[in-house]
């Protein structure tokens, strides 16, 4: 009998333990399916019918928390922006937002910036926030992301400045000259001296006004539209043909020359703007009796065949912060003397557009004190790449474009001089 009762009350024993055993194991089993994961943020279980669906198209980030302000649902665009991390709603200001709209039911809108993920420097993420009650115990939050919007925005208000200032400038001077003919009517050799200015400040307003014009066409237009095979020889004599009274008053030789019977890919009258430009301001910004070379040659790389052409002066220089700048609207590295060329500081602009429209790009290297270098690359016209003959690749330091125009440069990967040109233009 004690040992039967023994063995009865071991198996007693025994069934308590599994009892509990199983009781424990079923409660840890319930507390894990509760607590909130990545993909059970996912899930529509506790979502009004359809919510899941308006969600989904929406462009703006959206939340959705519960009563314990943990995750129901996010979009991949909430974790993206950081917003949402390890099922928790990662921004304090709208998790404070959404707590005061569960307890009062209103909704709430806010604009804020926010430091970007993964980063403590750079420009801040600006966000607008709203957050409404969604049905008895949820909490809708939408963000949508301002950032670019706020960049173009300030660009704009950058621009009309610019703008507004550039042309106050001659505005204001053919104001006052036309007061001081006016007071020297009886003085015709004064009346000559102010018409004379009034007819420099007139031409100044005239290009920057056409500047105005062409750098709105380039972004609104699309060149390839009206695209055609467009012979670099023609570009580079039109670009010559332009500048040839600036050049001559200033004794500066212009010599053309590189790969002959090249042919680039594009809209021609964007592309004769463009680099008519380039030699522009490597012949206002070169001292007198000195040279300008313009050389073209054929690129072969990975993603398709390119024509660099190589607009190349003896000028001042661009130092290394001013470079960052220079593609900038109305940015002059020197203002005084762009003023006293006629210059509008869009010229750049310009050609960066045209050659960002273009597929291609536009590059500078530069040394103060020894001249710049100005790189037009564009894709190659298809149809003429058989056409023409092999390119010469020759960078600076050897027989370059530098070496003909009578002086050297050093060896530098950045240089895009040519080797020396056949048969150079001069001008007297």
């Amino acid at each position: 009998m004690d040992v039967n009762a023994a063995v009865a009350a071991a198996a007693a024993i025994a069934g308590v333990l599994t009892g509990v055993i199983a009781m424990l194991a079923f409660r840890f089993s319930e507390r894990e399916q509760k607590r909130p994961t990545r993909s059970s943020l996912h899930t529509d279980a506790v979502l009004p019918p359809g919510v899941d669906t308006v969600l989904s198209v929406l462009r703006s980030s959206a939340v959705v928390l519960d009563e314990a302000d943990a995750v129901v649902k996010a979009s991949s665009a909430a974790y993206a922006l950081g917003l949402v991390r390890g099922g928790k709603l990662a921004v304090e200001p709208m998790l404070q937002m959404a707590r005061d709209t569960r307890r009062d039911g209103e909704i709430r809108q806010v604009e804020l910036d926010l430091p970007r993920r993964g980063t403590g420097r750079g420009e801040a993420l600006a966000v607008s926030a709203r957050v409404a009650p969604l049905g008895s115990r949820l909490v809708l939050l939408l963000v949508e992301d301002l950032t670019e919007a706020r960049r173009i925005e300030a660009v704009r208000r950058d621009f009309v400045a610019n703008v507004s200032h550039e042309l106050k400038t001659p505005v204001g001077a053919l104001s006052l000259l036309s007061e001081a003919v006016m007071d020297a009517s009886d003085e015709p050799e004064a009346v000559q001296r102010f018409a004379g200015r009034m007819q420099i400040e007139a031409t100044r307003l005239t290009s920057l006004v056409q500047e105005l014009i062409d750098l709105s066409r380039v972004q609104n237009d699309d060149p390839l539209e009206d695209a055609e095979p467009v012979r670099v020889d023609e570009l580079v004599a039109e670009a010559i043909d332009r500048c040839r009274h600036q050049a001559g008053a200033k004794q500066i030789t212009m010599a053309a020359g590189g790969t002959a019977d090249l042919r680039v890919w594009g809209n021609r009258g964007q592309l004769a703007a463009a680099l008519g430009n380039l030699v522009e301001n490597a012949v206002n910004y070169s001292p007198a009796r000195t040279r300008v070379g313009i050389a073209a040659r054929g690129v072969n790389a990975p993603g398709g065949d390119h024509i660099e052409i190589a607009v190349t002066d003896q000028g001042i220089g661009i130092s290394d912060k001013d470079k960052e700048r220079i593609f900038e609207r109305f940015y002059r590295v020197d203002p005084a003397r762009s003023r006293a060329t006629g210059g509008t500081g869009l010229g750049l602009a310009i050609v960066k557009h045209v050659a960002a429209s273009h597929g291609g790009e536009v590059t500078v290297w530069s040394a103060e004190g020894q001249g710049s270098t100005f790189t037009l690359r564009l894709p190659e016209a298809g149809a003429a790449r058989g056409a023409h003959q092999p390119a010469r690749e020759t960078r600076a330091g050897g027989a370059g474009l530098d070496e003909e125009a009578g002086r050297s440069t050093p060896e530098s990967p950045e240089s895009n001089a040519y080797e020396t040109l056949p048969a150079p233009e001069v001008l007297p």
